[in-house]
């Protein structure tokens, strides 16, 4: 399957379905997916990502070589929300070697910070910090004071994941005394 082509050809569940179960878990065309997702243009990364994300949630060892080259790209100005959003997505379903840990932590307050970020891409984003909150518990009381600053103004998904998350916390909080 030529995954470019594929992406241009139509941005439907139907066609991401059919590039996830064609890449599956082979090491080499889960490469060649994630080479076109960053080589663009735009709207093929856009549309790369959704398989790339679903793909990394069904076998996420399969993105630890290349989470260096993906965690640059969200770096980069001007890049879509869809790219944001389903990379944070993938990264909830990855055990982050350590030496990434500053890396996304970084990344994921900043999108939880922005007031122009959208929803989805602060909610994944805290998902991820509360999993790196698990080998990082420094991190614990930064991201409780952002989500609870959030709270009164927030949108029902925000409201969701962050009550979730702040749950969490607290039965981290209550762990640790015991």
């Amino acid at each position: 399957m030529d995954l470019t082509k594929a992406l241009e050809k139509e941005h439907s569940k139907a066609q991401m379905t059919k590039i996830v179960d064609y890449v599956g878990h082979n090491k080499t065309r889960f490469k060649a997916l994630v080479e076109v997702y960053l080589a663009g243009p735009y709207r093929i990364t856009q549309r790369a990502a959704w398989p790339l994300s679903v793909i990394a949630e069904h076998h996420p060892n399969l993105i630890l070589p290349h989470l260096k080259q993906l965690l640059d790209f969200l770096k980069k100005p001007g890049i879509h929300d869809a790219v944001k959003r389903n990379t944070m997505r993938l990264l909830q379903f990855v055990e982050l070697p350590k030496r990434y840990h500053g890396k996304v932590a970084a990344l994921a307050f900043g999108y939880l910070q922005s007031k122009s970020e959208t929803v989805a891409v602060k909610v994944f984003s805290m998902t991820v910090l509360l999993a790196l909150v698990q080998s990082e518990p420094e991190l614990k009381e930064e991201l409780k004071i952002i989500i609870e600053d959030q709270m009164p103004y927030a949108k029902p998904a925000f409201l969701s994941r962050g009550a979730k998350t702040l749950k969490a916390l607290a039965k981290m909080d209550r762990r640790s005394a015991a």
